[in-house]
């Protein structure tokens, strides 16, 4: 009797080979690097949309108040604005508003990022006054 072992023949799967695998896993590297930019001055636009939309909502509270009051207050509790938790509270907040200054004549509040969006120092700030003028002071 013959031994089958030696009468196999040796069958391979066709496959790519490793350095193929390599080159378009760098080829797809590069392409991702090549998109992200973009996407975080996206992503940067998206996250300012809440630190607009809160200090709009603290501009009509202040008017609000200054109708009844004759004048513009610093204290959220009287205004009746509870900001939303922080992200390191367990929120999703992505901006700290505050109430710069307030008079019987005017008042001024700003949002300041919590984090820096893209990684060069500066954090993302906008302000509001009682004129309803809404800027971004510090962009990010």
């Amino acid at each position: 009797m013959k031994d089958n072992r030696y009468n196999r023949k040796k069958m391979y799967v066709k496959a790519y080979s490793m350095s193929e695998l390599v080159i378009v896993l760098c080829i797809i590297g590069i392409l991702i690097l090549l998109v992200l930019p973009n996407q975080t001055s996206v992503v940067s636009q998206a996250k300012a949309i809440e630190a607009q939309s809160m200090l709009n909502h603290l501009y009509g509270l202040q008017k609000s108040y200054f109708y009844r009051h004759s004048k513009y207050t610093t204290d959220f509790e009287e205004l009746g604005f509870e900001p939303a938790a922080s992200i390191s509270e367990g929120g999703q907040a992505v901006y700290k508003v505050e109430i710069i200054e307030a008079s019987t004549n005017s008042f001024k509040a700003k949002a300041v990022s919590l984090s820096d969006f893209d990684g060069d120092g500066s954090f993302n700030t906008w302000e509001i006054d009682h004129n309803k003028l809404l800027k971004e002071t510090i962009k990010d």
